[in-house]
């Protein structure tokens, strides 16, 4: 079975094939529709020919389709059909548990991607669950953990003071879920400095190994209030 992962981004979107020697890039940006996304994947894949698609989105996703409109990307995205646009089967969950799924070795992990905002998602049981972190406040400041940990964060409070944020809350968020470890993704991952024990960078692969990961057998989808991905032994 031919695997099509495409991972989508508010700067970029990575894609990655079975078969393929390395993935390809091309840009995203305000104004990437999902019609404008269908038709650039296309127009990229050429001859080559894919089973099944596994997709990355930047937002909350339920029933195999978007259930909220990304904040970085232009306006359509909520209830997509993807499947009939692509013509193919196609797997539809939020791009940072497809990282956190890509990532999992086991036992109780956390998932914090950083880049345009924050990801993230968590893993116990072998099931990957989905969250909205970034969602949360900070003391009596209106600004999110988002906005602090994303990229308008980075550029405000510069690097050295940011990083030293991240692995404050990756330490707090790592006891609060009582998680064995925490693996940081995105983008921004490759701008943490040294990590104490318990949390490790993640791969630049793994938003691709967990979209592989969604169509292998041993997968099964289950359907709540937002998409989950139990991965059955």
């Amino acid at each position: 079975m031919k695997v099509l992962v495409i991972d989508v981004g508010g700067s970029s979107v990575k894609m990655h094939g079975t078969g393929w020697p390395e993935p390809k890039r091309i840009e995203s940006g305000s104004d990437l529709t999902p019609e404008k996304l269908v038709e650039i994947v296309r127009d990229s894949l050429q001859e080559w020919e894919c089973d099944v698609v596994a997709l990355g989105y930047p937002g909350e996703a339920a029933r195999l389709v978007p259930k909220e409109e990304p904040g970085n990307l232009a306006l359509g995205w909520v209830g997509f059909d993807f499947a009939s646009a692509f013509g193919k089967p196609t797997r539809l969950v939020n791009d940072a548990a497809m990282q956190a799924l890509g990532g999992y070795t086991g036992g109780r992990m956390l998932f914090l991607g950083l880049g345009t905002g924050l990801g993230s998602a968590f893993v116990t049981d072998r099931v990957v669950l989905p969250l909205e972190l970034g969602r949360l406040c900070l003391g009596r400041s209106a600004s999110t953990l988002s906005d602090r940990l994303g990229n308008p964060g980075l550029e405000k409070m510069g690097k050295a003071r940011w990083n030293r944020l991240v692995i404050e809350t990756a330490t707090m968020l790592r006891g609060a879920f009582a998680a064995d470890y925490v693996v940081l993704g995105g983008g921004n991952a490759r701008n943490v400095g040294a990590l104490p024990d318990g949390v490790r960078r993640g791969g630049n692969d793994d938003a691709f190994v967990g979209g592989f990961r969604l169509w292998e057998a041993d997968v099964e989808l289950h359907e709540t209030h937002s998409t989950v991905w139990r991965i059955v032994p």
